[in-house]
């Protein structure tokens, strides 16, 4: 990615010892899934795809196409990367493939890569303009060593633009692109929605989209190209709903005053009588009715109407007012149900544990680590997780070796590539 970047990235690293007391029941059991490493499978298994390491959304990429079943080679810098979000052992963006490293600023370093090349179908990197260029691991080196390669490229600002050589993060990216001014209370600063909407939506989903599909161009035609990935790009392509509205007069630019920003009453968050929140989404006119009739039947028979904009603020103070007369787990238990479209929000280390992503297996427990499943999910080559993430350079002489490289004891011993 562009410059040195922070990302605010919390992962749930063990199970909560702890249940939740909305859910604990004699009609509920709660279970969490455990996995052990299958043989790698899935709707990707005999794809190739050499990552050159970078941080937040690349690596993300790269997991889900391991998740997905592709065969993954990760090349790290011999010492790692200077941001670590987690130890290598427990950063979860790191499972599902062998971790190599090696010195890419080195002529024989660059020739290994260009190596792993010829046999991949898809390389991704994070670098800014120009540097892989420069490193001579650039999409026309690749190409002379494999014309069918697809070569994706993660940036923020992308691969051209006056911007584009510059650093920026997650929250720079989103900002430009139109994403961050939205979000937020009336009256209030926008709100940063960790990097979710730029580093994973925006930017590494978007990779994984285009990958696949210069994939499927590849092996129709025999021709690879170049997929450029920008934060920015994906961000706006998210927010075409809203731009929409906008342009419909249905969205306008004051933060906080929209259907979906917090501006309606019926669709916001209520804090509880013990310090939590229950979130509620009745937008459509049935499920506002549904939640009207629950909380009727709780004694709760005098909300003002919400068709009518001007009740809007006494509405949301009454709903304010009911809401903390009960806990969370009260709340919980009254809306379950219902289609009042009304759910608890969750603290990342309690959201395993809830029955809905219990039982589906959102979240497993695997070699040591809790951690959100593979997704999406597939009838006929379901994905599995494989091997846990790897200090760098842990795989690097059975990972090469496994890829055709058959001087890697060479490698190492010229300290070309290290193995840990």
């Amino acid at each position: 990615m562009n410059g040195d970047r922070c990302h605010g990235l919390a992962v749930a690293g063990a199970a909560a010892t702890d249940r939740l007391s909305a859910f604990d029941s004699d009609s509920v059991t709660v279970t969490i899934v455990t996995v052990t490493s299958p043989t790698p499978s899935g709707p990707l298994h005999g794809v190739r795809v050499v990552e050159l390491v970078g941080i937040g959304p690349g690596p993300f990429a790269a997991m889900m196409l391991a998740d997905l079943g592709a065969d993954v080679i990760r090349v790290d810098r011999p010492g790692g990367g200077a941001l670590r979000v987690a130890p290598p052992e427990r950063d979860i963006l790191g499972r599902g493939r062998p971790s190599v490293a090696l010195n890419l600023k080195s002529d024989r370093g660059r020739d290994t890569v260009l190596r792993l090349v010829e046999p991949a179908d898809i390389l991704i990197e994070g670098f800014r303009p120009g540097v892989a260029e420069r490193l001579g691991i650039g999409p026309k080196d690749c190409h002379a060593r494999n014309p069918r390669l697809v070569y994706g490229r993660m940036t923020g600002w992308g691969q051209d633009g006056p911007l584009s050589s510059t650093a920026g993060h997650d929250i720079n990216y989103i900002a430009v692109a139109g994403g961050l001014d939205p979000i937020g209370r009336a009256g209030g600063p926008p709100q940063v929605p960790i990097n979710l909407l730029g580093d994973f939506g925006g930017g590494a989903l978007y990779l994984v989209a285009g990958v696949l599909a210069a994939l499927t161009h590849a092996r129709q035609s025999g021709e690879g190209q170049v997929v450029d990935a920008a934060i920015t790009d994906g961000v706006a392509h998210l927010l075409s709903m809203i731009v929409s509205m906008q342009q419909s007069g249905a969205w306008n630019t004051r933060r906080g005053t929209n259907l979906l920003d917090t501006g309606a009453p019926f669709y916001d968050v209520y804090e509880t009588s013990d310090g939590r929140w229950m979130s509620v989404g009745g937008l459509e006119p049935q499920f506002w009715a549904a939640m009207e009739a629950t909380l009727a039947e709780h004694g709760v028979d005098d909300l003002p109407d919400r068709n009518d904009i001007a009740q809007w603020g006494a509405l949301r103070e009454r709903l304010a007012a009911v809401f903390v007369t009960k806990t969370q787990a009260e709340w919980t238990e009254i809306f379950a149900p219902t289609d009042a479209c009304v759910a608890p929000v969750l603290p990342l280390d309690e959201a395993p544990h809830h029955p809905h992503n219990a039982a589906r297996g959102t979240y497993v427990e695997h070699e040591g680590l809790m951690q959100p499943a593979p997704a999406p999910r597939f009838s006929a080559t379901p994905a599995t997780l494989t091997t846990p993430p790897a200090r760098p350079g842990a795989q690097t002489r059975e990972a090469l070796a496994a890829w055709g490289i058959d001087d890697v004891d060479e490698l190492i011993a010229d300290g070309i590539a290290v193995q840990k």
